[in-house]
């Protein structure tokens, strides 16, 4: 016969398949509301920015024809204003930044203000090299940091607990671009060369191949060991605090009294409960390492997005081209909150149970 669910007359496979449907229900809602709420998130962004781009003393139009007169050319107040007109410039600013933001969603950014050129070719690989290099930098942060970190709010040998307590302090406060400026120091010093650049000269403007991989590779690992440098340490002590909290928990001690012991205990109990707010982080670490990339790409002289906004910002004073940097960056920690938000909705029993109310 069927088993009989203590509290129900319906057989247990029925409970089992209405309590799925039931969650996967909740599920979906859930996901919806984290989806509609990053879209809020992203359409707020781009208002703040657009926002930011319009209060700049000059617009496009005048800033670009004032470019063209210290190049010799003769402008007047009528060439400014058809300028501004052929742009848009004249439009109400609602209706300019609702056209930016549908562009934006669609991966269109127009053109540079000062450069003439679209900026989606400005950018080109520019950006994946960028988010490829944050990622790795995140990737290595977390590698190191998840055990190092476990094994510090576990071990009771206090020359490895303070070792690691020094490791994770210098970390802190030893600035990304100070190491940077060391390790080329020291490299030029001991070998001659300054380890700057994403590429050698000669695959710098050359098609991706195997040999521009290897390259690169061989290049990349010093921009991603120094943006993963402060990352570690950060992560380090996070780990370590939320471990050496729920280690102390009732539900440890009941799991270890019922026989549940050594690793098995800590990875399945502990473990698996602080890691929750580390994953819920990644979008934080990963806007911390990019507002760190930009220092570290100029003194490494790296060709990518963070070298890039500092020169439309500082320099070129490039609202578009900073607008749609800004806003591509945006849009991936949103992207990875969203998706971590997903994660944890499946593997903590904890949100699990808000879903379900």
């Amino acid at each position: 016969m069927l088993a009989r669910n203590r509290y129900n007359s319906e057989p247990k496979w029925v409970v089992i398949c209405c309590g799925a449907k039931t969650f996967m229900v909740q599920f979906l809602r859930f996901a919806f509301i984290r989806l509609v709420l990053a879209f809020f998130t992203l359409c707020l962004v781009s208002f703040i920015v657009f926002s930011l781009m319009e209060m700049v003393p000059g617009d496009c139009a005048e800033r670009y024809l004032a470019f063209k007169n210290s190049q010799g050319a003769q402008i007047s107040i009528a060439d400014i204003e058809a300028e501004r007109v052929r742009l848009g410039l004249d439009r109400p600013f609602l209706e300019r930044w609702t056209g930016w933001l549908f562009n934006a969603f669609q991966g269109e950014f127009g053109d540079s203000c000062i450069l003439r050129l679209n900026i989606n070719q400005l950018l080109g690989q520019k950006v994946w090299l960028t988010i490829g290099i944050c990622l790795s930098s995140l990737l290595l942060a977390y590698i190191i940091a998840i055990p190092v970190g476990i094994i510090a709010a576990t071990s009771r040998n206090p020359f490895l607990n303070n070792g690691l307590r020094l490791v994770s302090y210098l970390g802190l406060a030893l600035p990304n671009f100070l190491l940077a400026l060391m390790i080329m120091l020291f490299s030029t010093v001991m070998f001659g060369d300054s380890l700057t650049g994403l590429f050698s000269a000669e695959y710098r403007d050359a098609p991706w191949d195997a040999a521009k991989v290897k390259d690169f590779l061989k290049h990349a690992w010093l921009p991603v060991f120094i943006l993963g440098w402060s990352a570690t340490a950060f992560a380090i002590q996070t780990v370590r605090a939320l471990m050496s909290d729920e280690i102390s928990k009732l539900y440890v001690t009941a799991a270890a009294a019922r026989g549940v012991s050594g690793r098995r205990l800590l990875l399945r109990y502990p473990a698996r409960h602080a890691l929750s707010p580390i994953i819920n982080s990644l979008g934080f670490d990963l806007n911390r390492i990019f507002n760190e990339l930009p220092i570290v790409a100029l003194i490494l002289t790296l060709t990518e997005a963070g070298s890039l906004l500092i020169e439309a910002l500082a320099r070129s004073n490039d609202q578009q081209l900073a607008g749609a940097i800004i806003f591509f960056l945006t849009g991936s920690i949103v992207a990875i909150n969203f998706i971590t938000d997903i994660v944890l909705a499946l593997v903590d029993p904890r949100i699990r149970r808000s879903i379900l109310g």
